[in-house]
């Protein structure tokens, strides 16, 4: 009787980290900014330069208006940045004391209070959409409370409506820090036109790129009049300073970047959900890795796609990922990590010692992958691959050397 030879197996691929191929050959970034051919604005550039007025001229109020537009808003002033725009808002509406605010978020949320002299009082997230809890805001409240400041968390916006409810009961401001803002939206709508004012980010890594800039939106004349003066110094053409502003200009060479991108946003906005969807598939299943959750009704922008590790479930620490990670030529980055509240700058706060575990359990635990708005959905595929890889060989990563 012939014995039947016993079918080959499949050798399972190390991660490069314990010997294997790396799945890139090149290093990966975890962004790029998409910008639009230098021939849309070569012609514009050049009719700036022959016309000496090369800061918040026509251009800027070209940009300012489509942005209003498109957020469909009354008022987007065009600032220097996000950090910027939330400074000049909480100037503007006159704030004191303290302002609540995520523990998860990007630090300078808590530098634009600071820097007006207010305290930053950090509370703990939602579990699943990382953004700030309302019920957290509700407890934290005290007679000092002057304002709420609401995060839209890479690019999913937080329970506006419930934030809103809690600010007209308390007799409170409720700015939103829109910074991953472009191209996301709240039950259809734009973000932008919700609060006293919002303010977003124009960062090489936006959907939205001016280079360096911000825009802040709101639909109330006058404080929409106090920021366009607060930025050149709180002069408004007098010399005559009405408040002490700072030099949060927008030039025209970076409006006009505006312009053309603002052209690419829907679609930049809707690549991304694509990609997101190519990351969830080729994850599905993954023990250990958890999505952030969207609202029905919602879009996330995706200016980041982040996942949130176990590691008693993964079988690895976010930070040994991390390192795997770098032996497959592949940039990841560990948002927002340390949280605010634990961060040198703010530690020493009163209250900055309290506990925040959601926000501590997602910032010791979350990765952001690589994502940006032109990338091929076949690079998704890969790094997606690359993470079920490094999973497989978990153990041999553990055991791996630097």
């Amino acid at each position: 009787m012939t014995k039947t030879a016993a079918a080959p197996q499949t050798r399972r691929a190390l991660p490069a980290i314990a010997g294997g191929k790396p799945a890139f050959d090149a290093t990966l970034p975890i962004t790029m900014p998409t910008l639009p051919p230098a021939s849309a604005l070569k012609k514009r550039y050049e009719q700036v330069i022959k016309s000496g007025m090369i800061t918040n001229a026509s251009n800027v109020r070209e940009f300012e208006a489509k942005m209003a537009a498109y957020l469909g808003v009354k008022h987007a002033v065009a600032v220097n940045s996000c950090t910027g725009g939330l400074m000049l808002i909480m100037k503007t509406l006159e704030l004191q004391g303290e302002v609540i605010m995520p523990g998860f978020t990007f630090h300078a949320t808590a530098h634009a209070a600071v820097w007006n002299g207010l305290s930053p009082v950090f509370v703990d997230s939602t579990p699943g959409t990382y953004n700030i809890d309302p019920k957290e805001v509700e407890k934290a409240i005290t007679p000092r409370t002057s304002a709420i400041l609401g995060v839209h968390i890479f690019g999913h916006a937080c329970d506006i409506d419930a934030l809103a409810n809690i600010a007209k009961r308390r007799g409170l401001k409720l700015i939103f820090d829109a910074a991953h803002g472009a191209g996301c939206r709240y039950k259809g709508k734009s973000v932008g036109g919700f609060g006293n004012a919002e303010s977003f980010s124009l960062s090489p890594t936006k959907l939205l790129t001016t280079g360096e800039g911000g825009i802040v939106s709101t639909n109330d004349d006058a404080l929409a009049q106090k920021i366009r003066v607060g930025r050149n110094y709180g002069d408004s053409g007098d010399y005559d300073c009405e408040f002490s502003g700072f030099n949060a200009r927008m030039s025209e060479f970076h409006a006009l970047l505006g312009v053309e991108s603002l052209k690419g946003l829907e679609a930049n906005a809707e690549r991304r959900n694509r990609l997101a969807e190519v990351y969830k598939k080729g994850l599905a299943g993954l023990p250990g890795v958890e999505f952030q959750q969207v609202a029905p009704g919602n879009r996330n922008s995706y200016k980041d796609f982040a996942i949130v590790i176990d590691p008693a479930v993964f079988g690895l620490t976010r930070d040994r990922l991390c390192e795997a990670f770098a032996s497959e030529n592949i940039v990841v980055k560990k948002y927002f990590y340390p949280p605010v509240h634990r961060q040198k700058a703010f530690r020493n706060l009163p209250g900055a010692q309290k506990a925040l575990p959601v926000a501590e359990r997602v910032s010791a635990n979350t990765l952001s992958l690589p994502l940006y708005s032109h990338m091929p959905e076949e690079t998704a595929r890969k790094v997606a691959a690359a993470l079920v890889k490094i999973h497989a060989g978990r153990d041999e990563v553990n055991a791996a050397s630097l």
